[in-house]
């Protein structure tokens, strides 16, 4: 018989026992998760979805929670042993309504794309009308794209922005009047203004309709007071933990003054119909390690360091925004109110190339259509950048000022062939890849940093 060993006891011992026998035991694997930290480490993002996980979160994500079946909620679970599980839900729908100032608040939706399809499941027949915002506009794909399940299951309605990259809020009225759709989503994924919650709220009352706010790429500018909340102006709101809030991939619903108040024609109110619609309509059991990991996301999202983060991705967004244009770059909306900025390129340039050509040079970057564009998303004519990573460097005005020029280098160095394709010399690659590495080693990812 095998000789009795001494178990694990805690989260500390797990997590060392886990590393040593991962490096061990599946070097392969252990080498490729090693060279990502290199290259995060080594690389500049600019993707307004982006940012770092602090190792307090990657710790919770790794717990032994995974171990646990919980399907249901605390206290109100399908399986046994669920006591710590119920503990650690618990916590997080507590931290989630206290941060968001929510009166309700689920936690298990394994993204914000699966929350918003767990939201419209809930309130929504096939073939029901919902308005959104167009994909082409920054709109999500969620919102009624006819390549996602929300275009192919309702019937979907889109609004657009102006030429100056703001909502068209008359369009959106006239649009509602016109098709009386069930559902209202409003929030979006590339979009540098302020949304007007209380304006698309009276909207949606007017048309008879349920408003939904979609607040995955600004939840941590809500929660800290930077950009007006819609908790309890929207019927229900949902977000993302991975972006702004800086925690693991997940999904938030939340809903504030309407959360029991009844779903019209329905006669459950909204925070039963919610609940019901995660589990067990949409979604089994929970990723429970996930939930503690929101937990520890949540708990910094209410301290004094997480608002100091946000307020240097507001800074930073005004200063790289304003610097851009001080280039002859048009910025969509002329600035930003947010963390993202929407540049349209130069006549030629797309933005497949662009963002081709920056990767190679070190430097990470989404492209985007801008107002007017036809051609496919996979070329675009634009780039969207944010400051959500780069705040985490605490890149100053000065250090922006410094990625800007090296963005505006690198592309005018850039020589387009055809849409897709280009020529950049070699060389210049390396050098400029030195030049970002350089900047990069200037600026570390602060939560990374070695004691």
């Amino acid at each position: 018989m095998a000789a009795h060993t001494e178990p694990l006891r805690n989260q500390a011992d797990l997590l060392r026992r886990g590393l040593a026998d991962l490096r061990a035991q599946d070097a392969e694997l252990a080498s490729i998760l090693d060279a990502e930290v290199t290259r995060q480490h080594r690389t500049l993002s600019l993707v307004s979805s982006s940012c770092a996980a602090n190792p307090r979160i990657l710790a919770a994500s790794a717990s032994a929670l995974v171990n646990v079946t919980a399907e249901g909620t605390p206290g109100k679970r399908h399986h046994v042993g669920c006591e710590n599980v119920d503990r650690v839900e618990s916590l997080a729908i507590r931290r989630a309504r206290e941060l968001f100032g929510a009166q309700y608040a689920s936690v298990q939706s394994h993204s914000a794309s699966i929350a918003n399809y767990q939201v419209l499941g809930a309130l929504l027949e096939p073939g029901d009308t919902l308005l959104g915002m167009a994909l082409d506009h920054g709109g999500h794909l969620t919102h009624g794209s006819p390549v996602a399940f929300t275009g192919a299951n309702y019937k979907a309605i889109r609004y657009g922005t102006t030429a100056q990259g703001e909502i068209d809020y008359a369009e959106v009225r006239q649009l509602a009047l016109a098709h009386r759709p069930r559902i209202i989503i409003c929030g979006a994924t590339a979009y540098s203004r302020v949304v007007d919650f209380q304006r698309f709220r009276a909207i949606a009352d007017e048309a008879g309709a349920i408003l939904l706010a979609d607040i995955s790429y600004i939840a941590g500018l809500v929660a800290t007071g930077r950009h007006p909340s819609p908790i309890d102006v929207a019927h229900v709101t949902t977000a993302c933990t991975h972006k702004q809030l800086a925690g693991p991939r997940g999904g938030l619903i939340l809903s504030g003054r309407d959360a029991e108040t009844k779903v019209p024609g329905l006669r459950a109110t909204f925070s039963r119909v919610l609940e019901q619609a995660v589990f067990p309509k949409m979604q089994g059991a929970p990723a429970v390690n996930m939930i503690a990991a929101k937990a520890a996301a949540l708990g910094y999202a209410m301290s004094a360091d997480f608002d100091a983060y946000m307020g240097r991705i507001r800074s930073t967004a005004d200063a790289m925004a304003d610097t851009f244009m001080a280039r002859g770059y048009q910025v969509m909306g002329g600035g930003t109110e947010n963390h993202s900025i929407l540049l349209r390129l130069p006549a030629g340039m797309t933005g497949s190339i662009a963002a081709s050509a920056l990767e190679r040079c070190g430097i990470i970057v989404d492209k985007k259509r801008a107002t007017g564009e036809t051609r496919s998303s996979f070329v675009a004519n634009g780039l969207c950048l944010g400051t959500g990573s780069i705040a985490q460097r605490y890149i100053d005005a000065q250090g922006c000022a410094e990625v800007v020029d090296l963005v505006c280098r690198i592309l005018d160095q850039v020589q387009p062939l055809s849409e897709q394709k280009y020529h950049l010399e070699l060389a210049l690659q390396e050098q400029f890849r030195f030049q970002v590495e350089a900047l990069c080693a200037m600026y570390p990812i602060a939560d990374y940093r070695s004691n």
